[in-house]
């Protein structure tokens, strides 16, 4: 087993501070690599080889973002994403081996991971990805006005607080949101029985505008509606209108 390294650039940060990343790869020459290149990019990076490494490093605190490979050797990828989205609440930037691995990378999204790429990939395009991440999980909540994050909306027996970034039922249980399920879900209800684009949404939730992400918004509409609808397979709050986009069809009150 490879322990856990850990290596410290203390000169730029990426958004506010610097950032610690976790890289969880059993390939020591992958994890190398991508630790080289964010050390030199003034990046703070920890490596571990495993599970149990993973978890050595985050319960010694102050990790803002893990990147994890999905194939572990025997281990399941994706529980370690239920994991660390469930017991942690960290962004997560997977990594599958291969394009053929599809399956695999929409559950890991539908499980909460933020962002994913496929082998081979170019470190600039990983450092990117985690500059954007780390972007939204910082400011997830949508800005059209300052006073937005004071609002309260209410919506068939549930509750959005954005002000403390809470979601309640009708039955006063509190259902934890991603980031990116927070930002689209006030999107939609900022613009109640009206038909959104994709273009729109990806805006609002600032997800990147491309056609990996196009498509991670219909993730996170799938990820709300097993959240908020009683039938998920025939949503009644969250509806699609075919070739142009969602909308959220219940009557919306904001205080």
């Amino acid at each position: 087993m490879c322990t856990a390294r850990l290596r410290t650039a203390p000169i730029r940060s990426i958004g506010n501070g610097m950032k610690h990343v976790l890289a969880v790869d059993d390939d020591p020459a992958m994890r190398t690599m991508i630790a080289d290149y964010l050390v030199h990019q003034s990046v703070r990076v920890s490596t571990a080889s495993d599970g149990r490494e993973m978890a050595r490093v985050l319960t010694a605190g102050g990790v803002d973002l893990v990147i994890l490979d999905l194939k572990l050797g025997d281990e399941d990828g994706l529980e370690l994403v239920r994991t660390l989205r469930v017991d942690f609440g960290l962004p997560i930037i997977v990594i599958t081996g291969h394009r053929r691995e599809e399956v695999d990378r929409v559950v890991g999204l539908e499980l909460g991971a933020d962002d994913y790429l496929t082998k081979p990939f170019n470190p600039r395009e990983l450092l990117a990805r985690i500059r954007a991440v780390l972007r939204r999980s910082g400011s997830s909540a949508p800005r059209p006005a300052p006073e937005a994050k004071q609002m309260r909306y209410r919506f068939a027996g549930w509750e959005l607080n954005l002000r403390i970034r809470r979601l309640t039922s009708s039955s006063r249980e509190i259902v934890p949101l991603t980031n990116g399920e927070l930002a689209l879900l006030a999107a939609l209800l900022q613009s109640p029985q009206r038909v959104l684009s994709r273009v729109h949404l990806l805006a609002a939730s600032r997800v990147h505008g491309n056609e990996v992400f196009d498509r991670s918004i219909d993730v996170l509409i799938l990820r709300l509606r097993r959240k908020l609808e009683v039938d998920p397979s025939a949503p009644a709050l969250i509806k699609t209108e075919r070739g142009l986009g969602y909308f959220f069809s219940a009557p919306v009150e904001v205080e």
